[in-house]
């Protein structure tokens, strides 16, 4: 393993966080370690919601501004520069979640295409992203997902929604920016896989312009990853894997005890931690062909990535490697890797905050739901509050005795 490599190194990790920052983080991250307060606080906030609560300021000044760059694709241009100057790329995500009118999805479509666009002639964008289902209706997908037949009207929106999808793909072959196409729930996926497939062997001759999104919290997904590997081999295309872990881990499990069946889940972390370090091995073996983003949170798992690379010789710099947290997630792991010269990018949602509240409401879910997750967030913080505090003593005290 690299024996440089670390995430311990706080002055690296919040070096572009100024005191006030790391305060606001660590009060954020205080409350959002306790789950039964983060449950009260979802609850307030659809309530508010509903009610039309005067609650912008609050949600501004706290989640809005730990998990999200701004709310118009303009705002959001001080992070991209901020990141930047430490070396790390921003994947912009526009993450409105549309009510399912057809106004929602094309003004989704126009607002991913500016981030072409703007990606083009930025080269602190190396990529972007969307969700299917925030461009076609998600009903449509179930039912296809289900192999349930389409109506005459639903085949019609079903269209429109595939016709604005070879839209983007194809502004990101001609403006040459990679695109990310998330992955969602189970009962949509299968839809969304063979939607994705079809976009992946149509403009990924020359690059890996379409990316998929591999969650390897399912038991199925190393299998699947092996059979697109061999597929684009065949076909001669260059693939696109994002890999994480999963983030609807609760919702996968609650469908499942209601349709009474067999969850997709794997049955334990370990399990799934194992099939992670295999997929991303799987990528490396055939990085010739193969684009890799390595999305994650989990210290190991990016250790084990990096030892891989050593093992196969590839420089730190591949460009065909790179690693993904969240904005305002694991800044320990961003910028230790940033600093050592990894290719590494932070996914940075923005949108009206009204608009993207699900995203954040769910954010603040899913981490208070990983295990230690909002634990290690405040150690860190608190590690770097203290460092600071001590340093600022001792330049002081130095300043007393001269």
């Amino acid at each position: 393993m690299d024996p440089l490599m670390t995430f311990e190194n706080t002055q690296v990790a919040f070096s572009g966080k100024n005191d006030s920052d790391l305060h606001r983080s660590f009060r954020l991250f205080r409350l959002l370690h306790r789950p039964q307060l983060v449950k009260a606080g979802a609850w307030f906030t659809k309530v508010a919601i509903r009610f039309r609560l005067p609650i912008d300021g609050l949600i501004r000044n706290t989640i809005f501004k730990q998990f999200c760059a701004g709310e118009s694709l303009e705002e959001s241009q001080e992070v991209v520069s901020k990141l930047a100057g430490s070396g790390v790329g921003s994947i912009l995500d526009y993450s409105v979640e549309g009510a399912g009118a057809d106004a929602d999805f094309e003004n989704a479509k126009s607002e991913i295409i500016r981030i072409i666009h703007i990606a083009a002639e930025n080269r602190n964008i190396p990529y972007t992203c969307l969700k299917l289902t925030g461009i076609m209706p998600h009903a449509l997908l179930e039912k296809l997902n289900a192999g349930e037949k389409l109506s005459p009207e639903e085949r019609v929106l079903y269209h429109r929604g595939l016709t604005r999808l070879s839209t983007i793909c194809r502004e990101a072959e001609i403006s040459k920016v990679p695109v990310y196409i998330d992955a969602e729930e189970s009962w949509v996926q299968e839809a969304i896989d063979q939607i994705t497939e079809k976009m992946i062997w149509q403009h990924n001759t020359h690059s890996a312009i379409v990316n998929t999104t591999i969650q390897m919290y399912r038991h199925d997904r190393l299998d699947y990853l092996r059979l697109l590997v061999k597929e684009a081999r065949a076909k001669q295309v260059f693939l696109g894997v994002k890999l994480v872990r999963g983030a609807y881990l609760e919702k996968e499990n609650e469908y499942a005890r209601l349709k009474n069946k067999p969850s997709v889940i794997n049955p334990d972390k370990q399990s799934t931690d194992e099939q992670y370090d295999l997929a991303v091995a799987h990528c490396l073996k055939n990085i010739d062909i193969v684009t890799l983003c390595a999305g994650t949170h989990n210290e190991q798992s990016t250790l084990t990535a990096v030892e891989l690379m050593n093992k196969f010789g590839l420089p730190h710099d591949h460009p065909h490697v790179y690693f993904s947290q969240l904005y305002g997630m694991s800044d320990n792991i961003t910028y230790n890797l940033a600093d050592q010269g990894y290719n590494v990018t932070k996914y940075v949602p923005y949108g009206p905050i009204k608009a993207v509240l699900p995203y954040l409401v769910r954010r603040a879910q899913e981490n208070s739901a990983i295990a230690g997750q909002m634990g290690r967030e405040l150690k860190m913080v608190a590690q770097e509050i203290s460092r600071r505090y001590q340093a600022k003593s001792l330049a002081e005290s130095g300043k007393e005795l001269v």
